[in-house]
């Protein structure tokens, strides 16, 4: 058999009827401009502990869509507002990670 130098990896479907997606609604009933998030990236791009850390709004938020834990996650972020400056849809992001922060105590 020839190997052409690539592999079948497992599916990265999510089933969104069986995931767990309490947190995120309860994130939206608090904070509501937390739902308009288009994924744009650009919280990711300016961000200073993403580079070093991997933290992300767009990946937490993703997380929590999905129902994945994603407290360790925003233990890195440092609240500098770098990420609400350049939101284009002016998105307190510092008070969605908070508002997501008090979901989880």
């Amino acid at each position: 058999m020839t190997d052409f130098g690539f592999s079948l990896s497992k599916s990265s479907v999510v089933d969104i009827d069986r995931t767990d997606t309490a947190l995120y609604r309860r994130l939206c009933e608090l904070d509501r401009t937390a739902a308009s998030c288009m994924s744009c990236g650009s919280c990711s791009a300016t961000c200073t502990a993403s580079s070093y850390s991997g933290m992300s709004l767009r990946k937490v938020l993703h997380g929590l869509q999905r129902g994945e834990d994603v407290r360790p996650m925003l233990r890195c972020c440092m609240l500098c507002g770098k990420c609400t400056m350049v939101c284009p849809r002016g998105i307190n992001t510092r008070h969605v990670l908070l508002t997501i922060a008090k979901i989880y105590d």
